[in-house]
């Protein structure tokens, strides 16, 4: 790391205990809806009181559960080698999950997925280098809905090597999902030890938890596989409209997904993670690129960090339909923004309309942008005193500083060479390769990476024991 590692913030200390302190009051006095009757077990166990399905949860239960879960949490690959590192202020880029569109390179249309886009997708962000992990990002029609969410986690682990961030469509789906990553580990105790994939688990605004969502955290607490809670308010339609009301709300809604996961088991690992969104007023979207949306996401990683949590959030995507100027403004904004905050885990690379459609062009110039700023956050470094003027001396016996000593050692640690995707060439050489903007060269680059074998082979039996499983979910009708 630099010298000083750039850092953005919203929230002092002051405000961010006001914060918390409100959100505790909140789950104490408006309570929290539980739809689970499980997780309903588990309070009223411990004293919570409730009317029907609402529980009260007491301020000194809540802090008490935030002491259990582990500050940070190292994921590991399909192989089981350490992979991800999140916390502190180290960042992390995933695709989002899950678009019910994809928009064809090819014919240039927004359309519904196929199982084989989804294995396209996969591959390619297994080859990204500063996209670390997979997401289960493309909902495909082409296999039974029941099976939609598992059949997601089975191409991802056969197609790549990366630790996946993935979740149940129904319930009775975990322990398939489950069955599936222990083909890839020894036993659940290595599984758990190693976690491949992480859940995640978003609450319903204002402060409910559905049935589904509740098992979701139940399932991988029981199993201490990490959950990545995902509350989403929306500014002005089911959050308060300012921006620290909806701060103050995602913080309680997060918070009852502590408890509920520290009460399964203590120490279950959790991501404080988020999907917010402001109202547009005129248009009545929600949009993801609002510079809005982004503070709210900065602010509700701020109170992660104040907690001592694994962070995430959906930042570096993007509201346009196609990967234009407004994709690359609004991607390379949120993904800054993001780096900034040391947000650890962040969502969104390739994701355009409101979190609907994927976009495998706009994935790989997001790539682009992730690498930038992983450079801006390593800040300046520092190789010694004194820093330029021992250099300057040996300038005017050579006339140029390209073949000196300095500049051939530390050229390749100083600078962040992209790919061919962004065009730093002489003008010259831009029309003689055919004029291409950015996302034509990206389309280029997706025949590329296509042609290209797996950088890690999936192992023969692994490979068959999965094929096996799906074959045997999908035949038998336990979906």
């Amino acid at each position: 790391m630099g010298i000083l590692r750039p850092k953005v913030t919203l929230l002092n200390e002051e405000y961010k205990k006001k914060i918390f302190e409100e959100a505790t009051h909140i789950l104490e006095s408006l309570g929290v809806l539980i739809e689970n009757k499980n997780a309903e077990t588990l309070l009223k166990e411990v004293g919570v009181p409730n009317q029907n399905q609402r529980y009260f949860i007491p301020s000194d239960l809540v802090k008490k559960c935030l002491t259990y879960p582990p500050h940070e949490i190292t994921m590991y690959d399909r192989e089981g080698n350490p992979n991800l590192f999140l916390k502190e202020d180290k960042i992390h880029f995933d695709p989002g999950s899950a678009a019910i569109f994809i928009l064809d390179e090819k014919t240039g249309e927004i359309r519904e997925p196929l199982h084989q886009d989804f294995i396209r997708f996969t591959q390619i962000v297994d080859q990204l280098a500063n996209i670390e992990a997979q997401s289960t990002s493309l909902v495909y029609s082409d296999v039974p809905k029941d099976a939609q969410d598992w059949h997601r986690l089975y191409t991802t682990l056969k197609y790549s090597r990366k630790p996946i961030v993935t979740g149940t469509f129904r319930k009775e789906s975990f322990s398939i999902m489950n069955e599936l990553l222990l083909t890839c580990r020894t036993s659940e105790k290595d599984l758990a030890e190693k976690p491949l994939a992480i859940f995640d688990a978003c609450p319903s605004p204002p402060l409910s938890w559905s049935d589904l969502t509740t098992q979701s955290v139940i399932d991988a607490a029981e199993r201490m596989i990490p959950s990545e809670f995902i509350s989403m308010p929306m500014s002005g339609a089911n959050a308060p409209i300012t921006l620290i009301g909806s701060i103050t709300q995602h913080c309680a809604e997060s918070l009852a997904g502590v408890v509920i996961s520290q009460l399964v088991k203590k120490g279950a690992p959790i991501i404080w993670g988020g999907s917010p969104a402001v109202m547009d007023m005129k248009h009545g979207t929600t949009p993801m690129g609002a510079i809005e949306t982004m503070m709210i996401d900065i602010g509700d990683a701020e109170m992660g960090k104040f907690l001592n949590l694994p962070t995430h959030a959906y930042m570096s995507l993007s509201d346009s339909k196609i990967p234009d100027a407004q994709a690359g403004l609004e991607a390379g904004m949120g993904a800054l923004l993001a780096g900034l905050t040391g947000i650890n885990m962040i969502s969104g690379p390739g994701m355009l309309d409101f979190e609907s459609c994927q976009s495998i062009e706009k994935l790989l110039i997001d790539n682009e942008i992730a690498g930038m700023v992983k450079r801006f956050v390593e800040g300046i470094h520092d190789y010694g005193s004194p820093f330029a003027e021992d250099i300057l001396k040996d300038y005017d016996q050579t006339n140029e500083l390209l073949s000196h000593p300095s500049t051939l050692q530390l050229f390749r640690k100083e600078l962040f060479f992209p790919s061919p995707i962004l065009a730093r060439m002489t003008r010259d050489q831009w029309k003689s390769t055919g004029s291409l903007s950015s996302r034509k060269r990206a389309r280029l680059e997706i025949n590329n990476l296509l042609a290209k074998p797996p950088q890690v082979e999936l192992d023969a039996s692994r490979s068959k024991e999965l094929d096996k499983l799906s074959s045997e979910y999908l035949s038998s009708g336990k979906k």
